[in-house]
């Protein structure tokens, strides 16, 4: 391989590399991933739309190849597929706009410990009276976005939850689990989406070792 390509689909191959050196470590995440993708309340073609959200936000290009071959197998069509990648980018923007209340926090130095509480959501109201516009269009294009198209709100809330739990944002988990729940989830639906977040976040990992692997042997 040449030192200029650091993905080639052919690559994966070498997983079976990495199962060979670690092999209980390996069995344990097949178990665990097999166990969150498998359809239980959520049905396999749910699951893999929100594993096809995830391997967005982590950016794992094996992921995305897998989980979009297994949810073309769920019968998903491609407008579905790209309905779920559009949570995903709205949620990864949605989170760095998130935190502009920590920045808010940070720049006027009031010296509270607490780094997150719910009230300083608030504060996001300034950051749009600061940056009006272009918090205007996040705002439009992240409703767009949550809007019912060929994903139902249920379904698109219950992919803003696991993505939520993958960027790490406390208030999308916070405001996004309200949704999915005003949107008729059950909390088992929402923490069968937040294990496809799991597996999928490990996964990432695991799947990256591939490129250690090349790294290493070069």
């Amino acid at each position: 391989m040449s030192d200029d390509v650091l993905y080639k689909k052919s690559s994966i191959g070498r997983l079976e590399e990495l199962k060979n050196l670690a092999p209980e470590s390996y069995e344990a995440y097949l178990n665990v991933n097999n166990k969150a993708l498998a359809s239980e309340t959520l049905t396999a073609k749910q699951k893999e739309l929100i594993a096809v959200a995830v391997a967005h936000t982590t950016g794992c290009a094996y992921c995305i190849e897998l989980h979009i071959a297994n949810v073309k197998e769920q019968e998903a069509s491609k407008e579905e597929v790209t309905e779920a990648i559009m949570v995903a980018t709205t949620l990864k923007a949605g989170a760095a706009l998130a935190h502009s209340v920590n920045s808010l926090n940070a720049y006027d130095e009031k010296g509270q410990d607490e780094l997150y509480k719910g009230a300083y959501f608030e504060r996001l109201r300034e950051f749009a009276d600061i940056n009006g516009e272009s918090v205007q269009a996040f705002m439009a294009f992240d409703k767009q976005v949550m809007d019912e198209g060929r994903l139902t709100v249920k379904e698109k809330e219950l992919v803003a939850v696991a993505v939520a739990h993958t960027t790490g944002c406390a208030y999308c988990i916070h405001v996004h689990t309200k949704g999915a729940k005003k949107a008729g989830a059950s909390f088992k639906e929402i923490s069968e989406a937040i294990m496809v977040a799991t597996t999928l976040n490990a996964g990432s990992a695991l799947a990256h070792g591939i490129n250690a692997l090349n790294a290493y042997d070069r």
